[in-house]
């Protein structure tokens, strides 16, 4: 039985939180992780060229780089310059960097609106305050980012295929992330054949750039999450709750509670905490359960906040036929920051 917990300790499931419209568009900004991400503090590996080379195109988005000039022969000009497309569009798989990038772009462009956001909160913000609304707020921004860029639903694929295609025709510059070329989103996840036009009609506005590379977050660790005993959670939820909060609650009391707060919302479920106490994990069979969770961790991860679990190991907190499901590349991507995270909070 896990030991009693004192003061400092909040229980999520207690959360009801609500975010206006006008507050989730001041929100879209990187997560406080890339306040300060920079091309130059980008580390690419040197095992994997594409990482460099993409970095040096992003930087010819934003306008601090150009192509390497091409010399002219004797009897013919040079070869003009291919001009980018209106987005670009980071394709590569989880821990390589691209959300680092995504950061960069955003910062290395000197432009007076620009926004930064996981497809989900562009999504939500259409939800609150209506399509019109949104293209209206959105217009004659100069940069919109969007960070893991997924449709998982026809009327995802429907609001952003229109709402990008009305941004680039007023002028604004895209820079996306994903772990799925644009060409195959939905792919697994819906009949994706159906919406082949509307696809193919977005991934026209993307230049892609395949970045290939290992997961960072995995370089120095055992692979595993790490799973705490009944009194090492009561310890680490009772030494962070004296500087601060941490959250303490029953995992599977969570996952009901995710249902019914918008995963917008999610980010201010943590708000104030300096850990997430999780007891007695189990292994999510429930699709959208298990999508929920993904999102979850993903406002945990943007926030940096280390996770103590007891219970199932987290890296095993999705069932095996997820993983080899159409959303096989978001559960790797939630077991990579959860391994993080609970190796985080082991510090």
């Amino acid at each position: 039985m896990t030991q009693q917990i004192s003061t400092g300790v909040v229980h999520l499931t207690e959360r009801t939180p609500v975010v206006t419209g006008t507050e989730m568009l001041a929100s879209l900004v990187p997560p406080p992780q890339f306040d300060a991400a920079t091309f130059d503090s980008y580390r690419s590996d040197d095992r994997y060229p594409s990482q460099e080379a993409t970095k040096q195109l992003l930087q010819r988005f934003v306008g601090e780089g150009a192509a390497p000039a091409k010399k002219a022969g004797l009897f013919r000009r040079a070869p003009k310059e291919t001009p980018m497309k209106p987005g670009v569009y980071l394709d590569g798989g989880f821990g390589v960097g691209k959300t680092h990038l995504l950061a960069s772009v955003y910062h290395a462009l000197h432009a007076r609106r620009k926004y930064f956001g996981s497809f989900i909160e562009y999504t939500a913000l259409v939800g609150a305050l209506g399509y019109k609304n949104t293209v209206d707020l959105l217009r004659g921004a100069d940069l919109l980012c969007i960070d893991e860029f997924e449709l998982d639903d026809p009327g995802d694929t429907m609001v952003m295929t229109r709402l990008l295609g009305e941004l680039v025709a007023s002028g604004t510059k895209l820079a996306a992330t994903s772990n799925t070329p644009p060409n195959a989103l939905g792919e697994g996840r819906f009949a994706a054949q159906d919406f082949l036009r509307e696809i193919h009609a977005m991934s026209e506005s993307f230049e892609t750039l395949r970045i290939d590379g290992v997961d960072y977050r995995q370089r120095a660790l055992d692979g595993s999450a790490l799973v705490a005993d009944d009194a090492r959670y009561a310890r680490a939820v009772e030494s962070a709750s004296a500087s601060g909060a941490a959250s303490d609650d029953e995992f599977a009391a969570l996952i009901q509670h995710l249902a019914q707060v918008h995963p917008s919302r999610y980010i201010r479920l943590i708000d104030g905490l300096s850990l997430v106490g999780l007891r007695e994990v189990r292994t999510l069979t429930d699709q959208s359960e298990a999508l929920r969770f993904v999102a979850f961790v993903d406002r945990v991860y943007d926030a940096q906040l280390p996770i103590v679990a007891t219970g199932v190991s987290l890296d095993q907190v999705f069932a095996d036929e997820m993983l080899a499901g159409g959303y096989r590349k978001k559960y790797l991507r939630a077991i990579s920051r959860l391994n993080a995270l609970t190796h985080s909070a082991a510090e």
